[in-house]
């Protein structure tokens, strides 16, 4: 348990140092995340012989993963960075992978940001491929759980997003004070127990594109939960008492327009059977 305590003392979250570029673990991390998400959805399609070819799954994931990364990175600039205006007044910096000459990569990407952009991303797609997103967006509650436990596994290897403090035997030290591994507390609640909800109710779904709401109302309540183990955001701190932060308050406006997408999906769906 002591190796295990003081982990970080022992790992180094850059995986390849080429000299002139390194690769860390994080990024790693993500590209297998997203690659994951691509094969569980191909995967899910075949096993439940849903009538999506391949070439559209992989058509929408290319928009999808444009939303994620706009999105991710300029709601963090917008409601967690420091140097917003900055950013604003520079928007060519945003996704600057230098400073100073030297690679760090690109640093600071929010979650919420990224469902907001995967939902401009569906709805672009949606337009052009008219009447193929609700199924498509069922395959997307599955999949997307399932790569998410990589994604936190990555920023649990590059040392970020950490715990509160604690006394817990399983904490693991980071500059020397013993903090909850809350990465690793999400990727359970966020990723593994939502993606097995999901996915034994997927043979239960009153209409086509159902499973997207309820894995946002799933997520919000597993984010908000995570959370009470997080620490907050140095910059931000708590928004009310010592309890209330940026991710809980997001989490909540999630469930509450998920609740709405589930409503307006069931009404769509339904309308184009009609039609039918």
């Amino acid at each position: 348990m002591s190796y295990w305590n003081h982990i970080y003392e022992h790992f180094n979250p850059i995986a390849f140092d080429l000299g002139f570029i390194s690769i860390h673990w994080y990024g790693i991390m993500y590209i297998s995340a997203l690659l994951l998400a691509l094969w569980f959805a191909k995967w899910i399609i075949k096993k439940d012989a849903m009538p999506i070819a391949e070439e559209t799954i992989d058509a929408y994931f290319i928009w999808l993963e444009v939303g994620i990364i706009l999105g991710a990175r300029i709601w963090y600039i917008l409601f967690y960075d420091p140097n917003t205006y900055y950013y604003l007044s520079q928007p060519w910096q945003i996704f600057n992978p230098f400073q100073n000459g030297e690679f760090v990569g690109i640093r600071g990407m929010s979650y919420h940001g990224a469902v907001v952009g995967a939902g401009v991303g569906s709805l672009l797609f949606a337009l052009r491929n008219p009447g193929q997103i609700y199924k498509i967006l069922d395959v997307v509650a599955l999949a997307v759980p399932v790569g998410f436990v990589f994604g936190r596994i990555g920023n649990f290897l590059n040392q970020e997003l950490i715990g509160r403090v604690t006394d817990v035997p399983w904490g693991i030290y980071v500059d020397g004070v013993l903090r909850h591994p809350s990465q690793l507390y999400e990727g359970v609640l966020e990723g593994i127990v939502v993606a097995l909800i999901i996915y034994a109710y997927r043979k239960h779904k009153a209409f086509d594109g159902a499973l997207i709401g309820i894995y946002g109302v799933l997520y919000g309540l597993a984010r908000f939960i995570a959370e009470f183990w997080r620490e907050p955001d140095i910059q931000l701190g708590y928004l009310y008492g010592d309890w209330l932060t940026m991710g809980q308050l997001q989490s909540l406006m999630m469930i509450g327009l998920s609740i709405g997408l589930y409503w307006l999906l069931k009404h769509l769906s339904l309308k184009t059977k009609v039609k039918k």
